[in-house]
């Protein structure tokens, strides 16, 4: 294990703590003027999170809690490379119906059912009549198996080590730019970052690393270079943003030479890439880490300032998995002592009550009104009203199927924000297309569908700023919208 300790000044600390390339990473970083105090780092090649907790002095007992008699919050980075982001433009609507079309895109470009992943989602401030969302989304099972390796750690959040590269990029490397493109290359892998007015856009992680790429020469070193500059150009044009020929894409470097050819052979492909440098000043350390240590530890440097700045915009992916142990739950009233008494004593009158009607009652008397009571059942009718709401449920539109028909004829062309359906009326889907081919091949997708029928064709109206396409198409599914006539007798 390395360790390296500088000021240790008491006060409102964060205790943040990765994992990569199979090595545990940790910082404690105190927020300052414009500027931030890295208490120490640690880093360990065991990648045991509870003996390394211990050793960053995280308290690690059973039933114990991290130590926050100083102020200390610990946090710890999920590897992004476990998470799939999606982008999507929606109309200017409330939360309520954001979040709604989010699920609908969600239940879309995934191929796994909804109770089998965990979703989260942040909306960027209206622009023109849109807002841009950015979707994480990972399996269910694999955020459960890494909430139960770090629940010793027991921290008070679990972030996505991508957000604390955009934020490492802001405040360690200095980033300003309003849109870039950042990338935080690892040995093996590498985080490739959109970045949009400071915050996190999308993200893809690729399997290539420094040891892939910034080796000495060779066939394998050039063909590595050539196949990450094709995925780097893929990645681009999945951001949207393969025809914006000066965007800036950075790559985080502590200034080593191989970080360098790697922005030469993405300038060969037209990328307009560039090396981005620690800003050493930014941090108040004591004996000084050096632009080499700040880049090796940006990533839980990052995910420290996140956490320190406390605005709740972070992605929460693990929302509804995982909450601090020790923290105090609302009981309920029947946990209170005195509550608990009040009603044994109800419990014990309202029996005494009702042993003394029985008691009252003659054997007679009760027979009489069972016999009674079974005589106002017809079993007749009751066994005809059973098959009648059987039959009736088999009348009954299957709204997953629908979904699944409308969705797989969508494209990645097509975001669809709305579904109206309503028996005997068309169905009425609302949504908006990139251009008017992807809106022609939905619409031919429809009508080649065998569950659908005389879809009707769309009406559109073209934003003049986005040139987005926001239309509305509606279509017979099945027999269940069309209008049955009774027959005269």
């Amino acid at each position: 294990m390395t360790d390296n300790k500088t000021n240790v000044e008491t006060g409102p600390s964060v205790i943040a703590i990765v994992k990569e390339d199979d090595k545990l990473k940790g910082v404690e970083i105190r927020s300052g003027n414009g500027t931030f105090d890295l208490l120490w780092t640690r880093s360990s090649e065991d990648a045991d999170w509870a003996r390394f907790a211990a050793e960053c002095g995280i308290s690690v007992s059973p039933g114990g809690r991290p130590d926050d008699e100083g102020g200390k919050m610990v946090v710890v980075g999920f590897s992004s490379a476990g998470a799939i982001f999606h982008r999507v433009m929606v109309p200017a609507v409330g939360q309520k119906e954001i979040a709604s079309i989010v699920q609908l895109q969600a239940e879309t470009r995934l191929p796994l059912p909804a109770d089998q992943i965990e979703l989260a989602w942040r909306a960027d401030p209206e622009r023109d009549g849109q807002i841009g969302v950015t979707m994480a989304v990972a399996r269910k099972e694999y955020l459960r198996k890494f909430t139960a390796s770090v629940q010793t750690v027991k921290p008070a959040r679990i972030l996505l080590d991508c957000e604390g590269i955009v934020q490492a990029w802001r405040t360690v490397f200095g980033g300003t730019e309003r849109k870039a493109v950042v990338l935080s290359m690892a040995k093996c892998s590498t985080h490739v970052c959109l970045v949009e007015d400071g915050r996190l856009s999308n993200a893809v992680v690729l399997d290539a690393g420094v040891k892939d790429l910034a080796a000495d020469g060779g066939i394998e070193q050039t063909e590595a270079m050539e196949m990450f500059t094709q995925d780097m150009r893929g990645v681009l044009e999945l951001f949207g943003c393969a025809k914006q020929a000066d965007l800036p894409v950075f790559v985080l470097s502590d200034g080593s030479a191989g970080h360098v050819s790697i922005v030469s052979a993405l300038r060969l492909v037209q990328v307009n890439a560039r090396v981005a440098l620690p800003h050493v000043h930014k941090s108040e350390s004591e004996g000084g880490i050096g632009a080499e240590g700040l880049y090796d530890y940006r990533a839980p440097i990052g995910l420290a300032l996140l956490a320190l700045e406390q605005d709740g915009e972070a992605l929460n992916i693990f929302e509804r998995l995982y909450s601090l142990e020790g923290k105090e739950q609302k009981k309920s009233w029947l946990y209170s002592p005195k509550a608990a008494a009040a009603a044994a004593c109800l419990m014990l009158v309202l029996l005494a009550i009702v042993s003394f009607a029985v008691d009252v009652a003659s054997p007679d008397a009760i027979e009489k009104r069972l016999k009674a009571s079974i005589s106002d059942v017809d079993m007749d009718q009751l066994l005809e009203k059973n098959r009648l709401m059987q039959a009736v449920a088999r009348q009954r539109p299957d709204m997953l199927e629908l979904l699944k028909v409308v969705n797989e004829s969508g494209g990645r062309g097509i975001t669809l924000s709305n579904i109206l359906f309503k028996k005997g009326q068309p169905v009425s889907v609302t949504g908006q297309a990139n251009s008017n081919d992807d809106l022609s091949r939905f619409e031919k997708s429809l009508q080649e569908n065998k569950s659908i029928g005389e879809v009707n064709p769309p009406t559109a109206t073209t934003d003049s700023k986005t040139r987005k396409i926001t239309f509305t198409i509606t279509f017979h599914y099945k027999n269940f919208t069309k209008k049955t006539t009774k027959a005269r007798s």
